[in-house]
């Protein structure tokens, strides 16, 4: 199941995603061309991916952010700055630009600094906007929870869009992320569960502030969990692929 668009239109125009999306993009392209030589690949890693052990020794610190803005393919890339794009620009139109920046950016560094916790001696390289984002994930869950997102399913030949509240969407997600933690050994690389785990609750107490001004729980009350303002109607086409009749 992929999200592909929610129903919460912006008010402002999201300078900082625009930013943020173009900024790992335009990266990521630097250096595509040397993915396929591991030599280079892991000197690349070794000056600009956090590494637990180094952190741990207090090495290296700038890769906290440098990390942020890298990805190991294509898939990787996409699917970060799809849900960026998805959820980014509510967030950064609910806080204005320069605070969404810094906001993305210590959950950012905050999913990091969790993962290191799980892994402190790992020397296995960690990269990718996953934390950051997935701090934007958790301060939406709390302002929006309520709010529509259009899910892609794909069963094999079954492909289907359906709409569910956020908070179902989310966390699902984090369920699956939670789970992953603990089934997995951050030792030994793959998907950093923990910086997910982590920056999604990190995202989720930073907005606490922000939904506190707003009326805490009585803004959830007037808005009933909905955005506060008219959502986006999408009027769905049928499909131009012809069926196939059954014997």
């Amino acid at each position: 199941m992929f999200p592909i668009r929610d129903h919460n239109p912006s008010g402002r125009t999201p300078y900082v995603v625009y930013a943020l999306i173009a900024a790992n993009t335009l990266i990521f392209l630097s250096y595509v061309g040397i993915m396929d030589d591991a030599r280079l690949l892991n000197r690349f890693y070794f000056d600009y991916a956090v590494i637990p052990a180094r952190i741990s020794d207090g090495i290296a610190l700038e890769t906290m952010v440098t990390s942020m803005f890298l990805h190991g393919g294509w898939m990787h890339l996409f699917g970060n700055m799809l849900f960026l794009w998805i959820f980014g620009d509510n967030m950064e139109d609910e806080m204005g630009h320069l605070p969404f920046l810094l906001f993305y950016m210590a959950a950012g560094i905050g999913a990091g600094l969790i993962h290191i916790l799980t892994a402190p001696g790992s020397l296995v390289p960690t990269i990718g906007a996953s934390g950051a984002i997935a701090g934007v994930m958790g301060g939406y869950l709390l302002m929006f929870p309520k709010a529509r997102v259009d899910i892609l399913l794909i069963l094999i030949v079954y492909f289907r869009v359906f709409t569910i509240p956020a908070f179902v969407m989310l966390g699902v997600w984090l369920g699956l992320q939670f789970l992953g933690s603990l089934a997995s050994n951050p030792e030994t690389g793959g998907v950093a569960y923990w910086a997910h785990t982590g920056g999604f609750v990190i995202g989720f107490v930073l907005c606490i502030p922000m939904w506190l001004r707003q009326g805490g729980t009585q803004y959830w009350d007037r808005t009933h969990g909905h955005p506060p303002h008219p959502e986006r109607a999408y009027k769905l086409s049928r499909s131009r692929i012809p069926k196939v009749p059954r014997r």
